[in-house]
């Protein structure tokens, strides 16, 4: 599906808008995702807004969800061209959805990902979050090779999840969002709420044209 240049110009006016520090407000009042643990229907998704953000990318050991080691800023992320999205396995609302749109997203990735893109999922229950879990969970969404889900100990676990501004105190009121980074240039993008593949590949694409121009300078 083509994007009119109009929609494309928004997209990347709001990708690259001013920096700020990716801050994880808590749930607004309602959320269902405050109470993920529940049986309850999906809500409605929501569109995506995104700005550029600056993060810290730390090199903790986590495991994936085959229960191997890898450094996170040298093993998963490196110099790659990244897509994040924080999840946990007994939510039943929100964190479907997300996994859910990463899963259209990958379709449209095709053979891109594990090549230029890679998809990333990290727990914010690592307690629970053991990989065998993540292995069903992975599963149960259709994840493929360049999908990785990683959990971990609390504390490792917290100090990424600080460093990209997505840690909150009670994990069942994470707000949903996606982080689209560059490993090699620095550049980061925060998309809020259900973004949909179209946005996604609109900053992935917008990065990919960033790297390209930094090389030639």
């Amino acid at each position: 599906m083509k994007r009119t240049t109009r929609t494309r110009g928004l997209l990347v006016a709001l990708a690259f808008a001013p920096a700020t520090r990716a801050a994880h407000a808590p749930a607004a009042a309602g959320d269902p995702h405050a109470h993920c643990q529940e049986a309850a229907p999906a809500p409605a998704a929501p569109s995506a807004s995104a700005s550029r953000v600056d993060v810290e990318v730390v090199n903790a050991v986590l495991l994936d969800q085959d229960g191997a080691e890898v450094h996170f800023k040298s093993d998963v992320v490196g110099d790659r061209l990244v897509v994040m999205n924080f999840v946990y396995t007994t939510c039943t609302t929100i964190c479907p959805l997300l996994s859910a749109r990463f899963a259209r997203l990958q379709e449209r990735l095709g053979d891109r990902q594990g090549r230029d893109v890679f998809l990333v999922s990290i727990s914010v229950d690592p307690n629970r979050d053991t990989p065998a879990r993540l292995k069903a969970y992975a599963a149960r969404h259709g994840a493929r090779a360049g999908w990785s889900h990683l959990t971990g100990t609390k504390g490792d676990v917290d100090r990424v999840l600080k460093g990209l501004g997505a840690y909150t105190g009670n994990f069942v009121d994470h707000a949903p969002m996606i982080l689209v980074g560059d490993g090699r240039t620095g550049r980061w993008a925060r998309l809020n709420g259900f973004p949909a593949p179209d946005q996604v590949l609109a900053v992935i694409d917008d990065l990919l044209a960033a790297r390209r121009q930094a090389a030639m300078e």
